[in-house]
């Protein structure tokens, strides 16, 4: 895909009135795709669509998993424009999940959302995150120095 696609990162509310309105689900939720109709897909500017995400929620996600903002929106662009490009990982067989993984994995991003979302998933992503931290914890420290615990 080679078009344009609008990012708007916005609030938790405004995602839960999006998700209502679009969706029928009266809650905030992460990241939200909107592919524009086919007519505009073919005027000179060809803009595919546009994705919303939540800044709250993509605040919470990197704070609980041990990265930067920055890289959960960059995790939630991501799966947002898969969508836009017509993957469905409701419905695909793990097609979208693939195309994800080897897309992350050049971009040198965490877990995507699919995997965060597989069974067993969320405690392997979370306890990297806490290895991570560790690792972090004990490069700040001087040589020698031990962990504090609380």
């Amino acid at each position: 895909m080679h078009d344009t696609v609008n990012v708007m990162v916005t609030s938790s509310a405004e995602l839960r009135s999006l998700n209502r309105r679009f969706r029928g689900a009266d809650r905030p939720t992460d990241v939200l795709s909107f592919p524009s109709p086919p007519v505009a897909r073919r005027q000179a500017s060809r803009v595919v669509g546009e994705v919303a995400i939540s800044a709250d929620i993509a605040r919470e996600n990197a704070r609980r998993l041990g990265h930067s903002v920055a890289d959960e929106v960059k995790i939630l662009v991501l799966h947002g424009i898969l969508h836009l490009a017509g993957f469905d990982h409701e419905h695909d067989h793990g097609e979208m999940a693939r195309k994800e993984s080897r897309l992350r994995r050049q971009l040198k991003l965490e877990a995507g959302l699919i995997e965060r979302v597989q069974p067993g998933a969320d405690k392997a992503v979370t306890r990297r995150a806490l290895i991570r931290k560790e690792r972090e914890g004990r490069r700040d420290r001087p040589p020698g120095a031990k962990r504090r615990t609380a």
